[in-house]
């Protein structure tokens, strides 16, 4: 499974919430899940399974995968839950 995170610029913000993904990931002991950051616009040129974001880039991202908008990259809570979710769905925990 691949994770794109995606921001404006694809500078600190995706960084910030790829490194909590990396993290939420060895708290739960999943690996084997490639998790990287870019900007929205670059987008095209990763191929991902799911793809990360927040509320204000929804009307953006055109993509072939599971999106997770998340209302805030600084709840981690929020991260978790929501990412917990997916990985429920596609059987990986």
């Amino acid at each position: 499974m691949k994770i794109l995170v995606c921001c404006g610029l694809g500078l600190s913000s995706s960084l910030m919430v790829e490194m909590n993904i990396r993290k939420i990931l060895k708290e739960m002991n999943i690996k084997g899940i490639g998790v990287n950051h870019s900007e929205i616009s670059k987008i095209e040129n990763y191929k991902a399974d799911l793809y990360v974001i927040t509320k204000d880039l929804k009307d953006k991202i055109n993509c072939n995968g599971r999106i997770i908008i998340l209302e805030s990259m600084l709840d981690r809570k929020e991260l978790k839950d929501k990412l917990s979710e997916v990985l429920k769905e596609k059987k990986i925990i």
